[in-house]
Protein backbone atom coordinates (compact mmCIF):
# COMPACT_ATOMS: atom_id res chain seq x y z
CA UNK A 1 0.00 0.00 0.00
CA UNK A 2 1.54 3.37 -1.03
CA UNK A 3 2.32 5.88 1.64
CA UNK A 4 0.57 9.29 1.46
CA UNK A 5 3.92 10.95 2.08
CA UNK A 6 5.24 9.55 -1.19
CA UNK A 7 2.55 11.38 -3.20
CA UNK A 8 3.14 14.79 -1.64
CA UNK A 9 5.13 17.40 -3.58
CA UNK A 10 8.53 18.25 -2.18
CA UNK A 11 8.37 20.99 0.40
CA UNK A 12 9.47 24.34 -0.96
CA UNK A 13 12.54 25.89 0.60
CA UNK A 14 11.32 29.23 1.86
CA UNK A 15 13.44 31.99 3.21
CA UNK A 16 12.59 33.19 6.68
CA UNK A 17 10.64 36.42 6.88
CA UNK A 18 12.48 39.70 7.33
CA UNK A 19 11.12 39.85 10.87
CA UNK A 20 12.50 36.44 11.75
CA UNK A 21 15.76 36.77 9.83
CA UNK A 22 16.64 40.06 11.50
CA UNK A 23 14.85 39.59 14.83
CA UNK A 24 17.90 40.62 16.87
CA UNK A 25 18.18 43.86 14.89
CA UNK A 26 14.44 44.56 15.27
CA UNK A 27 14.56 43.98 19.03
CA UNK A 28 17.64 46.20 19.32
CA UNK A 29 15.93 48.90 17.24
CA UNK A 30 12.85 48.66 19.49
CA UNK A 31 14.99 49.07 22.63
CA UNK A 32 16.78 51.99 21.01
CA UNK A 33 13.53 53.76 20.08
CA UNK A 34 12.01 53.19 23.53
CA UNK A 35 15.15 54.45 25.26
CA UNK A 36 15.62 57.53 23.06
CA UNK A 37 11.95 58.50 23.34
CA UNK A 38 12.10 57.97 27.11
CA UNK A 39 15.28 60.03 27.32
CA UNK A 40 13.70 62.97 25.51
CA UNK A 41 10.33 62.74 27.35
CA UNK A 42 11.87 62.58 30.82
CA UNK A 43 14.37 65.23 29.74
CA UNK A 44 11.41 67.47 28.92
CA UNK A 45 9.96 67.03 32.42
CA UNK A 46 13.37 67.68 33.97
CA UNK A 47 13.76 70.80 31.82
CA UNK A 48 10.31 72.05 32.89
CA UNK A 49 11.22 71.55 36.56
CA UNK A 50 14.56 73.30 36.09
CA UNK A 51 13.01 76.27 34.32
CA UNK A 52 10.28 76.48 36.97
CA UNK A 53 12.83 76.38 39.81
CA UNK A 54 14.82 79.17 38.14
CA UNK A 55 11.72 81.22 37.39
CA UNK A 56 12.55 81.18 33.69
CA UNK A 57 10.08 80.78 30.84
CA UNK A 58 9.99 77.45 29.03
CA UNK A 59 11.85 77.79 25.74
CA UNK A 60 11.67 74.89 23.28
CA UNK A 61 14.90 75.91 21.56
CA UNK A 62 16.70 75.84 24.93
CA UNK A 63 15.30 72.37 25.57
CA UNK A 64 16.39 71.12 22.13
CA UNK A 65 19.92 72.43 22.64
CA UNK A 66 20.20 70.93 26.14
CA UNK A 67 18.79 67.54 25.12
CA UNK A 68 20.89 67.39 21.96
CA UNK A 69 23.98 68.05 24.04
CA UNK A 70 23.01 65.39 26.61
CA UNK A 71 22.19 62.86 23.89
CA UNK A 72 25.49 63.49 22.12
CA UNK A 73 27.41 63.12 25.40
CA UNK A 74 25.69 59.79 26.05
CA UNK A 75 26.48 58.58 22.54
CA UNK A 76 30.10 59.61 22.88
CA UNK A 77 30.60 57.97 26.23
CA UNK A 78 28.60 54.79 25.62
CA UNK A 79 27.71 54.06 22.02
CA UNK A 80 30.88 55.21 20.29
CA UNK A 81 33.07 53.61 22.94
CA UNK A 82 31.26 50.29 22.59
CA UNK A 83 31.22 50.61 18.82
CA UNK A 84 34.97 51.08 18.76
CA UNK A 85 35.62 48.28 21.22
CA UNK A 86 33.49 45.75 19.36
CA UNK A 87 33.62 47.02 15.78
CA UNK A 88 37.22 48.16 15.92
CA UNK A 89 38.41 44.91 17.46
CA UNK A 90 36.47 42.88 14.90
CA UNK A 91 37.99 44.97 12.10
CA UNK A 92 41.52 44.59 13.46
CA UNK A 93 41.04 40.84 13.83
CA UNK A 94 39.76 40.74 10.26
CA UNK A 95 42.74 42.59 8.80
CA UNK A 96 45.18 40.64 10.96
CA UNK A 97 46.60 43.35 13.19
CA UNK A 98 49.58 42.03 15.19
CA UNK A 99 48.02 43.48 18.34
CA UNK A 100 44.86 41.44 17.77
CA UNK A 101 46.56 38.09 17.30
CA UNK A 102 47.50 35.81 20.11
CA UNK A 103 51.13 34.88 19.92
CA UNK A 104 51.41 31.25 18.91
CA UNK A 105 55.20 31.42 18.68
CA UNK A 106 55.55 31.06 22.45
CA UNK A 107 53.11 28.15 22.55
CA UNK A 108 54.87 26.46 19.64
CA UNK A 109 58.24 26.85 21.36
CA UNK A 110 56.85 25.30 24.55
CA UNK A 111 55.40 22.34 22.67
CA UNK A 112 58.68 21.85 20.81
CA UNK A 113 60.53 21.88 24.13
CA UNK A 114 58.11 19.38 25.65
CA UNK A 115 58.41 17.06 22.66
CA UNK A 116 62.20 17.23 22.93
CA UNK A 117 62.06 16.47 26.68
CA UNK A 118 59.65 13.55 26.42
CA UNK A 119 61.48 11.74 23.65
CA UNK A 120 64.31 13.69 22.02
CA UNK A 121 64.61 11.54 18.91
CA UNK A 122 60.89 11.10 18.18
CA UNK A 123 60.18 14.69 19.30
CA UNK A 124 62.61 16.12 16.72
CA UNK A 125 61.15 13.84 14.05
CA UNK A 126 57.61 15.01 14.90
CA UNK A 127 58.69 18.66 14.79
CA UNK A 128 60.39 18.18 11.39
CA UNK A 129 57.31 16.38 10.01
CA UNK A 130 54.96 19.14 11.22
CA UNK A 131 57.23 21.83 9.78
CA UNK A 132 57.24 19.95 6.46
CA UNK A 133 53.44 19.61 6.46
CA UNK A 134 52.89 23.26 7.30
CA UNK A 135 55.82 24.52 5.24
CA UNK A 136 57.21 26.10 8.41
CA UNK A 137 54.10 28.23 8.90
CA UNK A 138 52.24 27.30 12.07
CA UNK A 139 49.14 29.38 11.26
CA UNK A 140 48.21 27.73 7.96
CA UNK A 141 46.10 24.67 7.36
CA UNK A 142 48.21 21.58 6.62
CA UNK A 143 49.36 21.58 3.00
CA UNK A 144 47.55 24.88 2.27
CA UNK A 145 50.65 26.11 0.45
CA UNK A 146 50.27 23.29 -2.10
CA UNK A 147 46.69 24.06 -3.14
Amino acid sequence: MPNDEDNRPAAKMTRPSVWRAYSYAWITLGFFIISIVGHWVFGWFAYLDEQSALGQPVDVSGYLIEMSRDTLENWQSEFLQLLWQVGGLAFLLFVGSPQSKESTDRMEAKIDALLALVDPKKGQEAIRELDRQYDGRHTDEPHAHRK
